[in-house]
């Protein structure tokens, strides 16, 4: 990066944009921006900054006080080394469900993880935390609905969107939602300033939230109340709560969305093995879902066309999922016949 920094927080963000250059049509061209390169190895890592920084400007979040957020593990890993560099006590709620390994990295990163059932989904990870968060007077993040997680990424991940295709083509930009907070901060920023690139959302077959044109049940003050009626479980951890954010809500509402695509479980993980195979980017299940949905774009996309597809995190927080299934741990048969081939070797 070319210089020294204060403290790991510093080097959140500007993300480098690769092109891909043998799963690509060859009449499209295709980036990526590797999120990944955030010190934790995820997009979230911006969220988790970003809104914690917000709440000290504002006085909302006091010195020493605990901070309570409900994850599907990368918010979560993102908080544990913004609490941890600031000196915040930090506790998660997650259902049990997402992958043990964000468990013990959030735990290792000094948090406490209080587990939720999983037959109450996203919903029973959020009331936990809310219920913690009056009972001992803890600051709630509020990912889902802080309007400072898309104002961090209109601030960042949109800046250098528009910085790195500066004078240069950009037909169409790819993402997921989670939060929402990616996709609202980074569209009404290309919509206002790159009104020429297309927005495109990608979402679970199993889960059309967006696609689907159904509305989402909110309460008097406009949140989300209950599961949406498109939303049935999926494997795409962190893509996708069974409700609809408020701000992936509001970006729905602005009209600034082309088309939404739905991509299902195997598709998502046979993209991000061939991008681990093929370009040598090593992405989770959720980046290889955007991907394929990128994939999808690129066959409609007219000659010529630059498509640019967010890949949300490292393939590291997915070893105890099906992304791995098929991976041994002991030598294959062709590795047993490399090992014989020379006399310093062992076949135990």
């Amino acid at each position: 990066m070319g210089r020294t920094f204060d403290s790991i927080l510093e080097t959140v963000g500007n993300t480098p944009v690769v092109r891909i250059n043998n799963l690509a049509p060859p009449d499209v061209t295709l980036y990526v921006k590797v999120e990944s390169f955030n010190p934790l190895g995820s997009v979230k890592d911006r969220l988790a900054l970003g809104v914690i920084e917000d709440a000290e400007r504002t006085g909302a979040l006091k010195p020493g006080q605990t901070i309570v957020e409900s994850t599907s593990g990368n918010t979560g890993i993102g908080l544990a080394m913004v609490c941890a560099q600031k000196g915040y006590p930090l506790v998660i709620t997650m259902t049990e469900t997402f992958s043990v390994e964000r468990r013990k990295l959030m735990r290792f990163l000094g948090a406490k993880v209080v587990l939720t059932p999983a037959a109450e989904r996203s919903t029973g990870m959020i009331e936990k935390a809310k219920e913690l968060a009056e009972r001992h007077g803890w600051f709630m993040t509020r990912q889902f609905e802080n309007e400072a997680n898309p104002d961090y990424h209109s601030a960042t991940t949109a800046q250098e969107i528009l910085r790195d295709f500066e004078g240069e083509r950009l037909d169409y930009w790819v993402s997921g939602y989670g939060t929402g907070g990616t996709l609202k901060g980074v569209a009404r920023v290309l919509a206002d300033r790159r009104p020429d690139t297309k927005i495109v959302v990608c979402e679970a077959v199993e889960a059309p939230v967006v696609s689907s044109g159904l509305p989402q049940e909110k309460d008097a003050d406009g949140f989300p109340v209950g599961t949406h009626p498109a939303y049935n479980p999926h494997p795409m951890q962190g893509w996708g709560p069974n409700f609809m954010s408020r701000l992936t809500g509001d970006t729905v509402d602005m009209g600034i969305i082309h088309k939404a695509v739905t991509i299902t479980g195997p598709q998502a993980i046979a993209c991000s093995q061939d991008l681990a195979k093929k370009e040598g980017i090593f992405v989770g299940i959720t980046s290889g879902a955007t991907f394929a949905g990128a994939l999808k774009v690129c066959e409609e996309a007219p000659s010529g066309s630059v498509v640019l597809c967010m890949l949300p995190d490292t393939g590291e927080r997915y070893l105890s999922t099906d992304l791995f299934d098929g991976v041994p741990e002991v030598m294959s048969d062709a590795e047993r016949e490399i090992a014989a081939s020379t006399p310093n070797h062992r076949l135990d």
